[in-house]
């Protein structure tokens, strides 16, 4: 939920008019009417912030509903994220800063705890830090702390347009500083939810129709040999990357792809003729079984990663590509290509700003094929998965992960677009299983199976707290989209559909059981956060389990991606408290 979006909430529910948050908060009508619009959002710091808190909470007394100041506060700032930059600005702002105050990046970097060459890299634009709101706080933290002398704050309030009395209050020397540094910033609320928002629609089945993959055919061509050949500049570059796919499809390896390029795809993107030619590239090769590990490079502004990201869906999918991604990359001077698979190989350089005078080099020389594969595994053993990938042919790998995970001391909250398989009767599972007509054999994998992830979830209820997040719908609803039940854990290849009132009765059963457990909370979600995935978060990793088939998990590492989607805001919520559980302890923006 953006910011826009809580604050249309929290006026809707208190039926509370512009006018009266404007005579309750002290803000002006112009900068409500911004907020209200998306225009503009206020500084996670700042008074402005508080102020807004203060009039919803004044509103919210006057009306008799039951919420709390710090809830209020915590929700909006929740709902402000975190942010993503854009690195021209950011490292011109912090280039001017280091400059005008003399900063020394030594002492810079051992306040903020990392290398003063990371810290340059930011400076020079090459770099971008992947928590930038952290980076930022700290930042100015640093820099109000050691910079407040009369001369100092007079070169700052002259770089940044404000009267030097502002900054000699300590709050508003922050706040002002932190704004100054975050022009035009960009807010990643989007980029997560379309990315999760077209998971969540994507049909695996429907895709494979339309590009009539299923239909396509791997081409023989008898005798065929790949060329040793160097292509140059960008149409080179176009012509070379097909060249490896027609090579590698066409040759009798099953070996593994690899692939890792930080080349610029602008002009590539512009080509949709080439496009098209490299996606077929691609299905062609996963048509024939070939497995792919890519190192992606997702050193870029997060919107960028995050439409890269979004490209990659339909092959992700198909369970047999291994993303990763490279920590601390190196600074940006070259452009670097390196392909290969069973008997060929691509290699590309290029230096940074001049991509239409690289050169290519495809080979299929066995000593220079098995040199480049070497150096594949190389790569490979300094990359970090992006995220691993379970389908029902990798179901006892995805078991001992889930089990080693068990015991592990963290709380837990999941994202449901169904309701909690464990908290089902037997009497109710049997009824199901029996309306669709399921055999006796299946009906006893799954009740084997829906009974260990009920003793699963007793296991970690012992030590830790599990918060479920669920759609109460109304029959109108639910008659446009019903759901089934939530088996894409165990890879039950049907679907099991509820009936309205099988479904009512799994809730009422859910609240029951959340009433009941310690430690474990229910949030009943007002509408579908999502129709066919369920979201897991934990502490070091975050999985996202696609429901319709075929079932397919998505267990996340990458810190940026893991974060944003750790920050996504679903509906708004009611709660459903354990017994003896103390409300005040819930981030649930209404209790009832």
């Amino acid at each position: 939920m953006t910011f826009a979006e809580q604050l249309h909430f929290y006026l809707e529910k208190a039926n509370a008019s512009n006018q009266e948050l404007v005579r309750a908060s002290g803000l002006s009508a112009a900068v409500i009417s911004r907020y209200k619009n998306g225009e503009r959002t206020p500084n996670i710091r700042s008074d402005q912030l508080n102020k807004l808190a203060d009039g919803l909470y004044e509103i919210f007394v006057d009306r008799g509903l039951n919420i709390s100041r710090d809830t209020i506060l915590k929700e909006l700032s929740i709902a402000l994220n975190d942010i993503t930059i854009n690195l021209s600005d950011f490292s011109k702002n912090f280039e001017e800063l280091a400059r005008l105050l003399n900063i020394n990046m030594a002492s810079l970097a051992r306040f903020m705890n990392c290398d003063a060459s990371f810290l340059s890299k930011i400076k020079n634009g090459t770099k971008i830090p992947t928590e930038p709101r952290k980076f930022v706080e700290e930042l100015v933290n640093y820099i109000t702390m050691k910079f407040h002398s009369e001369e100092e704050l007079e070169l700052l309030s002259n770089l940044m347009d404000v009267e030097m009395v502002e900054l000699q209050d300590k709050k508003k020397y922050f706040a002002i500083l932190e704004n100054w540094i975050l022009t035009n910033v960009e807010e990643p609320n989007d980029s997560i939810d379309g990315f999760l928002t077209n998971l969540d629609n994507f049909d695996l089945n429907e895709y494979i129709r339309a590009i009539k993959f299923d239909k396509m055919k791997i081409p023989f061509i008898p005798f065929y040999k790949a060329s040793t050949k160097n292509y140059f500049g960008i149409e080179g570059f176009k012509q070379a990357e097909l060249d490896f796919f027609i090579s590698t499809v066409l040759n009798k390896s099953t070996e593994p792809i690899f692939m890792c390029a930080d080349m610029p795809m602008e002009e590539m993107a512009k080509d949709t003729d080439f496009g098209k030619k490299w996606m077929y590239g691609i299905a062609m090769s996963l048509k024939k079984g070939l497995h792919l590990n890519i190192i992606h490079n997702l050193d870029r502004p997060f919107k960028e990663m995050m439409i890269g990201l979004e490209s990659w869906i339909p092959i992700y999918m198909t369970g047999q590509i291994s993303p990763y991604y490279l920590k601390n990359d190196s600074a940006h001077t070259y452009h670097h290509l390196n392909y290969s698979s069973g008997e060929i190989a691509l290699t590309g350089e290029a230096i940074v700003g001049h991509h239409n005078k690289g050169k290519y080099y495809l080979t299929t020389k066995k000593e220079e094929v098995k040199y480049f594969k070497e150096k594949a595994k190389l790569l490979l053993s300094k990359a970090h998965p992006v995220m691993d990938i379970y389908k029902e042919e990798n179901k006892a790998s995805f078991d001992t992960f889930l089990s080693s995970n068990l015991k592990s001391n963290e709380d837990r909250r999941r994202i449901l677009s169904s309701l909690p398989i464990h908290t089902m009767s037997e009497e109710l599972l049997l009824k199901i299983c029996k309306r669709h007509s399921i055999t006796s054999e299946d009906v006893s994998y799954i009740k084997e199976a829906v009974g260990a992830k009920k003793t699963a979830l007793e296991t970690i209820l012992k030590t830790n707290i599990f918060i479920d997040e669920i759609p109460e719908i109304s029959k109108e609803e639910f008659e446009k989209f019903p759901p089934a039940l939530a088996l894409s854990t165990i890879f039950y290849d049907k679907t099991l559909s509820y009936t309205y009132e099988e479904y009512l009765e799994h809730l009422e059963l859910t609240k029951e059981y959340a009433k009941a457990t310690p430690n474990y909370q229910l949030k009943v979600l007002e509408k579908h956060a999502f129709r066919n995935i369920e979201i897991l978060i934990c502490k070091k990793w975050i999985m996202i389990s696609k429901g319709n088939q075929p079932a397919i998990h998505f267990v996340i590492h990458y810190p940026k991606l893991k974060n944003a989607i750790e920050n996504f805001t679903p509906p708004p919520c009611k709660i459903i408290y354990p017994k003896g559980h103390n409300n005040s302890d819930c981030y649930a923006p209404f209790i009832v």
